[in-house]
């Protein structure tokens, strides 16, 4: 199986009533039926903001341009996937790059959330709720690492 390598930058979103955004992967893509954060690969020549704001947006429908973004944790994983160009089984290699954007001025239930195909559904949870989810391995880790598991 051929392996690629990939940049890959993610969100912890916290809304002002401060809960989580959590999608739900569908069942072909990377950790399939596992609940994580919004996030996707940097493209050739973008860098890493420019990356996070257009996958909110491609993912969740979500513009957090004009939001603060800190970058809170690092790490690598990997995972099989089917590369959507050719239709080929792969190994991702992947590092993560994870940041905290928080919505200061809008409650979850006044954030409009549409989800892309790569997602079924989604939920805004306290941290406390993450416990009880089935998250994708990256996603444990970083809560781990943060505190919230």
């Amino acid at each position: 199986m051929r392996a690629i390598e990939r940049d890959i930058v993610s969100a912890v979103l916290i809304s002002k009533d401060r809960k989580i955004l959590q999608a739900l992967k569908n069942a072909t893509g990377v950790y399939p039926n596992s609940w994580g954060i919004i996030g996707g690969g940097v493209d050739e020549g973008e860098d890493q903001r420019a990356a996070l704001n257009r996958e909110f947006v491609e993912e969740a429908g979500i513009d957090i341009s004009t939001y603060p973004a800190e970058l809170v944790h690092e790490s690598e994983g990997e995972s099989e996937k089917t590369d959507k160009r050719t239709g080929e089984r792969v190994l991702a290699k992947m590092k993560f790059y994870t940041y905290r954007v928080a919505i200061n001025d809008k409650n979850a239930e006044d954030i409009k959330v549409t989800l892309d195909n790569e997602h079924v559904d989604y939920k805004w949870v306290d941290a406390s709720e993450l416990m009880h989810m089935k998250l994708t391995p990256p996603s444990i880790e970083l809560f781990r690492d943060l505190g919230y598991l």
